[in-house]
C-alpha cells in the first residue's frame, strides 16, 4: 500500500490527488460517475461523510490526520481493488435521494430515476397512483424513491435475495416508510398471490453470460446474481412480460429495463409494440407496455417464453 504524498491537507488536495490516481490507474467510472474527478469527489466527500451540496468555499477546509489517513487509505482501495465508490463509502445516490449501499446489492444507477422524478407520468396520472411493486428491487432504491416522489402511494419491495431484503429494509427505515413499503422474498410474483399494481416497475438481471465476461472489473465486484441472466439476457424479462398482467390494475403499465438486450427483445417479440424511453440524463433499454398491450400480445410472450 503507498502512502499518501507530503503536502495534501484539503478536501481540494484530496480531490485532486485521487482524480490523479484513478487516471493513472486507468479504473472504468460507470457506477454514478463517467469520470476520475467526480469519482474522486464522490469518494472523498462519501469519506467525511459530506456530499455535493458542500458550498465551494469549504473545499479548502483542512482535513484532520484520521481524515487524512481515511481519505487515503480508500483510494488506494479504490485502486489496488477496483470496488466502486458506493462499497466503500456505503451510500450510493439515486433520483435525489441517498441510499445505503453494500457489495450484497448493485450500485443504484438506473435511467429509470428521471421516471420516477415526474410519478411515471405520462404513463399514468400520478395522482391515481395507488401501488406500485418494484420487482428485483435490490437495495429497494426504485421503489423507495417512488414513495417518496408519490406520498400517497403504497410500495412493495420484492427481490429473491434475502441478502439483498435486509438492506431494502435498512433504507425503508431510513425515510421512515414502514407504514407505506413493504420488502417481499419472492421468485418474481410466486408471493404476491393475486395483489395488483397501478405500475410495475423492474430493473431485472438481463446481461448475457458472453458479455458479462468482458464487463470491466468494477462490475465483478458486483452480486452476480443482480446482474447475469441466461437466453441472451432474457430469462426474466420475458417471465415478468408474461405473468405481469395478471397484477396490473386496467389502464395500469409496465416500466422494464432491459439494458442492451433491448435488440435481442425486440428480435424475439417482433410483433409487442414496445415504447423505448428516452432520457435527458443518458440512459437506454428501458420499455413501456401497457396492461392492455400485454394482453393483446399474451400468446406471442408466451410462446417466446416457452422457446
Amino acid at each position: 500500500m503507498s502512502a499518501q504524498p507530503d503536502g495534501l491537507i484539503t478536501i481540494q488536495d484530496f480531490v485532486r490527488w485521487g482524480a490523479s490516481r484513478f487516471k493513472a490507474a486507468g479504473l472504468f467510472f460507470g457506477h454514478g460517475t463517467d469520470n476520475a474527478l467526480d469519482e474522486a469527489a464522490e469518494l472523498v466527500l462519501g469519506a467525511l461523510d459530506l456530499d455535493h451540496s458542500l458550498p465551494a468555499a469549504f473545499h479548502s477546509c483542512h482535513l484532520t490526520l484520521a481524515e487524512r489517513e481515511r481519505v487515503a487509505a480508500l483510494i488506494e482501495r479504490r485502486v489496488r481493488e477496483r470496488v466502486p465508490v458506493a462499497y466503500l463509502t456505503g451510500r450510493a445516490w439515486f433520483s435525489g435521494f441517498e441510499f445505503t449501499v453494500d457489495s450484497k446489492v448493485l450500485v443504484p444507477r438506473s435511467p429509470i430515476a428521471e421516471l420516477l422524478e415526474v410519478g411515471f407520468d405520462p404513463w399514468v396520472d400520478p395522482a391515481r397512483v395507488e401501488r406500485v411493486l418494484d420487482l428485483c428491487t435490490g437495495s429497494g432504491c426504485i421503489g423507495i424513491a417512488a414513495a417518496l416522489h408519490l406520498p400517497d402511494a403504497e410500495v412493495d419491495l420484492v427481490d429473491l435475495s434475502p441478502a439483498a431484503l435486509a438492506v431494502a429494509r435498512t433504507n425503508i427505515e431510513r425515510y421512515g416508510l414502514d407504514e407505506r413499503v413493504r420488502a417481499i422474498e419472492s421468485d418474481l410474483f410466486a408471493a404476491l398471490g393475486t395483489t395488483r399494481y397501478d405500475v410495475i416497475v423492474s430493473n431485472p438481471p438481463y446481461v448475457p453470460r458472453a458479455e458479462y465476461d468482458t464487463l470491466p472489473e468494477e462490475f465483478l465486484r458486483e452480486p452476480e446474481l443482480g446482474l447475469v441472466a441466461a437466453d441472451e439476457g432474457l430469462a426474466l424479462a420475458l417471465r415478468i412480460l408474461e405473468r405481469a398482467p395478471h397484477h396490473l390494475e386496467p389502464e395500469g403499465v409496465l416500466v422494464l429495463e432491459v439494458g442492451n438486450s433491448a435488440f435481442a427483445l425486440e428480435q424475439r417479440l417482433p410483433g409487442v409494440p414496445f415504447t423505448w424511453l428516452e432520457f435527458e440524463r443518458g440512459g437506454e433499454g428501458v420499455l413501456v407496455l401497457t396492461r392492455e398491450q400485454l394482453v393483446a400480445h399474451r400468446a406471442e410472450i408466451a410462446a417466446a417464453v416457452e422457446a
